[in-house]
């Protein structure tokens, strides 16, 4: 998403950062009370930390494996005896329900101990097939850390989703320089403090803080790889900006993913899992539902029970709401644009409607019969909101599933076609009954296709995506026919094409 930011302290929105005197003020989106207060790092101040970083990664990477997977072992070990303090940090500074932020501190443990688990085996070196015409040759591949990644983190999910950079980044053998949204500073800075607490050799994984000119400066401060999340527009400024130096970049962009509901489906799991994938952390999420496109046969009963179970929800900043605060400000606009858009063109809310933005919240709201081309349904809404379209057949829900540029996540719910559907989906992720189930399965790699970015973070390919591949040829013995030298003679050159013929020559 894209940031607001007040300069100065004269007149200030909760939740929305504030500069003062060189420091980031952060505070709650809903009471504005201050959260703590951090140094923003200038274009000076970045490329110190790359440099910094750059030291050190030298001595993460001497540790090998093994060193590195004790290290993250006693950092995942922290994590888990300190999430009740880090999940107060996140609710203070974004409003998420205090039990959300301890689903998300979960995951993310998770991935840690995956990462630093299976980085040997994934890593590690690895001989492949030679060929028959090098018969000499010894085949080998090795994956060598980058050195420095950069990780740009969004506010949504300000553990979880950076997390699946820092973790297979330092894994891999990187030192990271980390800046966190500006939205989330405190939850950022709390993240490097603990690892320095249990690994504080050297300084393997730094904060810096500011705002979009400090991640403009991390991009151009030679890093060796820069991991982002966050909008697509700033997406393209980051590539652009990596562009300069050929900085390899990996991008996770918005979404806009729908849920196909079959006339097979379970609709007690599907209404469940529509109102938890849309509407928890106030919809704040990319790989949130968004669509549902469900079988007219079934569409009546889907939505009454979709309907029972959003009305339920409480929507508060105290411990026992179920939806908090809106935490970006500017998403309040956004939010009822869409709302207002889809009610004047036919749309139907069946729950919330226009009433339903309640600054800084939003109420759980639910639209019938929104024509496919408005906002609503074309857009990345990022509030607890769902559209619900009825359509004919399977056939015509992955179509209008799959009209749209992003291409994140995505769901379906059937007893006989869920696989069929889930491969014609044009995503990254889909769950099958389920709904973003695929975030909690370390194993699983993440990420989207088109306007929702390229790469992947978690699992296997997680892992490679922050090392080099190294390919290495091995010579074993003396070869009596040297086909790559000039000794190779009249006799090996006649040989050659025979070769050829008898290995490639029949279709």
């Amino acid at each position: 998403m894209t940031a607001e930011v007040h300069k100065s302290a004269d007149t200030e929105t909760p939740g929305l950062p504030v500069v003062v005197g060189g420091r980031l003020r952060s505070t709650h989106p809903a009471t504005g009370a201050v959260v703590g207060e951090f140094p923003v790092a200038d274009d000076a101040d970045v490329r110190a930390a790359v440099r910094r970083a750059g030291e050190a990664a030298r001595w993460w990477a001497g540790l090998g494996f093994g060193g590195r997977a004790e290290r993250l072992g006693r950092w995942r070990a922290a994590l888990a005896r300190r999430m009740p303090e880090l999940a107060r940090v996140v609710h203070d500074e974004g409003g998420k329900p205090v039990a959300d932020a301890v689903i998300e501190i979960t995951a993310a443990i998770d991935h840690v101990a995956w990462a630093a688990r299976h980085a040997r085996r994934v890593l590690g070196p690895r001989r492949v097939g030679g060929n028959i015409l090098l018969p000499d040759q010894g085949a080998l591949v090795t994956y060598q850390p980058f050195g420095v990644v950069g990780v740009i983190g969004p506010w949504n999910y300000p553990v979880f989703t950076p997390m699946g950079s820092i973790a297979y980044a330092l894994a891999a053998g990187n030192a990271v320089v980390f800046k966190p949204s500006e939205y989330t500073p405190a939850v950022g800075q709390w993240l490097v403090d603990s690892f320095a607490e249990v690994v504080g050799d050297e300084p393997v994984f730094q904060v810096v803080h500011g705002l979009g000119d400090t991640g403009a400066a991390l991009c151009a401060a030679g890093v060796d790889k820069l991991a982002f999340t966050g909008s697509t527009r700033t997406g393209k400024k980051v590539m652009a900006a990596c562009s300069e130096t050929l900085t390899p970049v990996l991008v996770e962009c918005g979404g806009k993913d729908a849920m196909i509901v079959a006339a097979d489906a379970d609709l007690d799991d599907a209404a469940d899992a529509a109102c938890w994938a849309g509407m928890s952390n106030a919809g704040q999420t990319c790989i949130g539902i968004e669509r549902v496109y469900v079988h007219e046969a079934v569409a009546d009963a889907f939505v009454d029970k979709l309907v029972a179970k959003a009305k339920a929800l409480r929507v508060g900043s105290d411990d026992g709401a179920d939806i908090g605060p809106i935490t970006m400000p500017g998403q309040l606009g956004v939010i009822r644009r869409h709302i207002a858009d889809a009610l004047e063109r036919g749309g139907t809310a069946v729950l919330g409607g226009n009433d339903a933005v309640d600054p800084p919240y939003v109420h759980p709201t639910i639209l019938l019969d929104v024509p496919e081309d408005s906002a609503a349904v074309r857009e990345e809404t990022f509030g607890p909101t769902l559209t619900v379209t009825r359509v004919p057949d399977l056939d015509e829900a992955v179509r209008r599933a799959n009209a749209t540029p992003y291409g994140l996540g995505s769901a379906v719910f059937s007893r006989r076609s869920g696989m069929d559907v889930a491969t014609r989906l044009r995503s990254g992720m889909t769950s099958i009954n389920g709904g973003m189930s695929f975030v909690g399965l370390p194993a699983l790699p993440f990420g989207g296709v088109g306007d929702s970015g390229f790469g992947r973070i978690h699992g296997a390919d997680g892992l490679r995506e922050f090392a080099r591949p190294k390919a290495i040829a091995r010579r074993r013995f003396r070869t009596p026919m040297p086909i790559m030298s000039f000794r190779r003679g009249p006799r090996t050159d006649a040989l050659i094409p025979k070769l050829v013929r008898l290995l490639h020559g029949r279709g």
